[in-house]
């Protein structure tokens, strides 16, 4: 007999929650795709990314189907602190 539950979100789950939910954060992905795809803010302005527009990039840089699974899967995990870093990086040089 298989019960094999999906994972439980634990700690890093809810803390890539609060992140996605984050309005700077979703600045943050704005200006990434930017100036990954060197786009002018007129072909993607500011305030472009959602929360769900970032939990799905989040998911898919982590390559995961669901944030619980960061708690369980140590490359995923790994890549969200490094996301969450360069992230906190990116806020303290761009603080007003």
């Amino acid at each position: 007999m298989n019960n094999t539950a999906p994972p439980k979100g634990g700690a890093y789950a809810r803390q890539a929650a609060m992140l996605c939910q984050d309005k700077a954060f979703q600045l943050y992905l704005d200006r990434r795709r930017r100036y990954k795809h060197q786009l002018a803010e007129s072909q993607l302005p500011d305030g472009t990314h959602t929360a769900e527009d970032a939990r799905d990039w989040l998911i898919a840089a982590c390559k995961i189907n669901s944030r619980a699974e960061l708690d369980s899967n140590l490359d995923a995990c790994q890549m969200f602190r490094m996301i969450r870093n360069r992230f906190n990086r990116w806020r303290a040089r761009n603080k007003s």
